[in-house]
């Protein structure tokens, strides 16, 4: 028995994923500035002459 995926398929399966990692990279990229503004309007910084 021959077990293939049909080309439109693969295809609808690729899109999708592709559409779900755009997604996914706003969302992570929106979080990321959401917290570097928090942190930037709370005025934590770090000392990097006391890092040494």
């Amino acid at each position: 028995m021959t077990s293939y995926i049909l080309f439109d398929d693969a295809l609808r399966m690729l899109v999708k994923a592709f559409l779900v990692s755009v997604l996914l990279l706003i969302a992570c990229s929106g979080l990321g500035l959401a917290v570097i503004e928090t942190i930037d309007k709370t005025g934590l910084r770090v000392d990097a002459k006391r890092l040494d």
